[in-house]
């Protein structure tokens, strides 16, 4: 898998994909609504990416971002193969990615003055306090979060963080967060969550992370989810997010989607199941009308972007 995220036209977004399907993302492009690619590194970084267009009967168009507005390039080629072969290299990091193509420097304009905040202390506390903690939770965009700092703080007479001083801000903490987690070894306790995830969805049950803002919402969605011929479910929801990232464990709402208590048992047993296999401690009395907890749980969840 490529250590990247890829953000299509249409609005799809596939994380880590194998260098085949990059490549068939690439090849796909050039219709109508469907002309570009987005490529960003995970974790994402500001001013780094690369993206390529392409327009049904014309060349494919490259570009990437190295840090700055200053050094950002563009190139050409008449086909899809040299596009390919470009953007997979820049996705994994070779050496020499870029030496196929005939690069030109972009004229960007001036980088952008961003003035300081007009907050008191306390002001700029509550919303860095607030914006570390989504970060913590880990299922934030950059966008999302520059959006939250912009907003937080927002009355009806008064809009005190402009949009560029929001993405300053998010930019500086989410930085902040990859120099954290750089330091961590192995596999986190959200990432053994994951993998439990993933082998209940091929089992048949429709498994969600970090699905939905609340429990009534989550009951009422999770069922256009899965496949239509899953079992049952399980998930957590935004404020389940919050309360694992402040260290008191993970709630896990779960169900049959036949309605009964027998399938809403044995899903539970099976979500338990998983969750032992690798290595995450749950806390169920066997009562299909109680969710189960994750607990003990160290939330190091590595940002994506």
């Amino acid at each position: 898998m490529l250590e990247i995220v890829v953000k299509t036209e249409n609005r799809e977004r596939h994380v880590r994909v194998p260098a085949e399907e990059l490549a068939g993302l690439v090849r796909r492009i050039g219709g109508e609504g469907d002309r570009f690619l987005v490529i960003q590194r995970i974790p994402d970084l500001p001013d780094v990416f690369a993206q390529v267009w392409h327009q049904s009967g014309g060349d494919y168009t490259l570009e990437y971002r190295d840090g700055a507005a200053d050094r950002h390039f563009e190139a050409m080629t008449g086909g899809p193969e040299a596009a390919i072969a470009a953007i997979t290299g820049w996705a994994r990091q070779e050496a020499g990615w870029d030496g196929g193509l005939a690069w030109s420097l972009l004229d960007m304009g001036p980088a952008r003055e961003v003035p300081p905040f007009d907050l008191d202390e306390d002001e700029r506390v509550e919303l860095e306090k607030c914006v570390r903690a989504v970060l913590v939770g880990g299922y934030v965009t950059r966008a999302e979060l520059a959006e939250l700092a912009e907003e937080y703080l927002v009355t009806e007479d008064r809009r005190p963080v402009s949009c560029d001083q929001a993405e300053a801000l998010a930019d500086r903490l989410w930085l902040e967060r990859v120099a954290e987690q750089a330091a961590w070894q192995g596999e986190t306790d959200p990432e053994r969550l994951t993998r439990a995830f993933t082998a209940l969805q091929e089992t048949g049950i429709t498994a969600r992370e970090h699905f939905s803002c609340c429990r009534n919402c989550g009951q009422s969605e999770i069922g256009g989810e899965g496949k239509p011929d899953a079992r049952g479910f399980v998930y957590f929801h935004t404020q389940c997010t919050d309360s694992a990232a402040a260290g008191h464990g993970l709630m896990l709402l779960y169900g049959g989607f036949d309605g009964s208590t027998e399938t809403t048992a044995a899903i539970g047993h099976e979500v338990v199941a998983a969750l032992e296999a690798v290595d995450l401690h749950a806390e169920w009395d066997r009562d299909p009308g109680r969710a189960i907890t994750v607990t003990p749980l160290d939330w190091r969840r590595r940002l994506i972007g």
